[in-house]
C-alpha cells in the first residue's frame, strides 16, 4: 500500500501546486486567460461546479456535497479494494493516482465550491472550450490503469 500512498500523495501535491501556481501565483483567477503556447496549450479559468464539461451543475451547493461525497466514497472502495488482496505495482500506482486526483478535486470543492480548471489545449482552426486539471488528467489514466491491470496474474506480494 506504500506505492499506492506515495502515488496519490505525489498526484495530490501536483494537482494542489499546479492550481496555486496559476490560478493564484499567475492571478488566472482575475486574468481569465492566459495564452502559453497558443492554440495548443493556454490556461483559460473555469470553475467547474458540476462534473466532466460541467454536466450535474445544477444546485451549486447541494451538488458540491453530493460531489465530495461520492469522490470520498469511491476513493475509500478503491482504497480498500486494492487493500483487500496483494496487487500488483501497476495497480497500486494506478490505484494512487486515480484517489489523488479525486482527493485534489475535493479539496478544490471544499475550499472554493468548485473545482478550478484552467488546462486548455486547442487546434489552429479549432478552439476548444473546456479546461481541465491535473487532478482530472490523474482520474483519467488511473481509472484506464485499472481497467488495464487489474486482470494481471502475479500481484507482487511485497506491497
Amino acid at each position: 500500500m506504500r506505492l499506492a500512498t506515495g502515488w496519490a500523495a505525489g498526484v495530490l501535491l501536483l494537482d494542489q501546486l499546479s492550481k496555486y501556481l496559476v490560478v493564484h501565483l499567475m492571478q488566472l483567477d482575475r486574468l481569465g486567460r492566459i495564452d502559453v503556447v497558443p492554440p495548443w496549450l493556454n490556461f483559460r479559468m473555469a470553475w467547474n461546479r458540476g462534473v466532466n464539461f460541467g454536466l450535474f451543475a445544477g444546485d451549486a451547493n447541494l451538488t458540491r456535497w453530493i460531489l465530495i461525497a461520492l469522490a470520498v466514497v469511491i476513493s475509500v472502495w478503491v482504497w480498500i479494494w486494492i487493500a483487500r488482496k496483494p496487487s500488483t505495482p501497476r495497480v497500486q500506482a494506478s490505484a494512487g493516482i486515480l484517489i489523488g486526483g479525486a482527493m485534489g478535486n475535493v479539496i478544490d470543492r471544499l475550499l472554493y465550491g468548485a473545482v478550478a480548471d484552467f488546462i486548455n489545449m486547442s487546434l489552429p482552426g479549432w478552439r476548444n472550450p473546456f479546461s481541465f486539471n491535473v487532478a482530472d488528467i490523474a482520474i483519467f489514466i488511473g481509472a484506464i490503469g485499472l481497467a488495464l491491470f487489474t486482470g494481471d496474474k502475479k500481484p507482487n506480494k511485497k506491497h
